[in-house]
C-alpha cells in the first residue's frame, strides 16, 4: 500500500514539474529524505509523506479497510451514490465538476 501512496506521490511531483529539491524545500525536508523515500530506500513517517502530498496540492486520507473496496467502487463509478436503483438519477457529483 505504502509503494503505491509513494509511486503516486512520485508521479505527482514529475507531472507538476517540481524536482526532488524544490518538493523538499516546500515541504520542510531534505532533498536526501525524498529521494530515499521515492526510492524506497526508507520506510517514511505518515508526517512525511503528509507533507509531500501538501505541496503536490493532495490530501492523504485514511480509510477502514472494511471499506476500501466500496470506497473504490464509488470513485469509479465517479462519485455516484453505490446501490442505486436502476433509472434512478444521482444528484449531480462533486467528481461532474472537476
Amino acid at each position: 500500500m505504502t509503494s503505491d501512496l509513494i509511486q503516486t506521490l512520485a508521479l505527482a511531483r514529475k507531472a507538476a514539474q517540481i524536482t526532488q529539491a524544490e518538493l523538499a524545500e516546500r515541504a520542510g525536508l531534505s532533498r536526501m529524505a525524498v529521494q530515499r523515500t521515492e526510492t524506497g530506500d526508507v520506510d517514511p513517517r505518515f508526517s512525511t509523506l503528509q507533507e509531500m502530498a501538501r505541496v503536490l496540492d493532495m490530501d492523504l486520507i485514511a480509510v477502514p479497510s472494511a471499506l476500501r473496496a466500496q470506497l473504490q467502487a464509488f470513485i469509479q463509478s465517479g462519485g455516484k451514490f453505490l446501490a442505486q436503483p436502476q433509472g434512478a438519477d444521482a444528484p449531480p457529483s462533486i467528481v461532474d465538476r472537476l
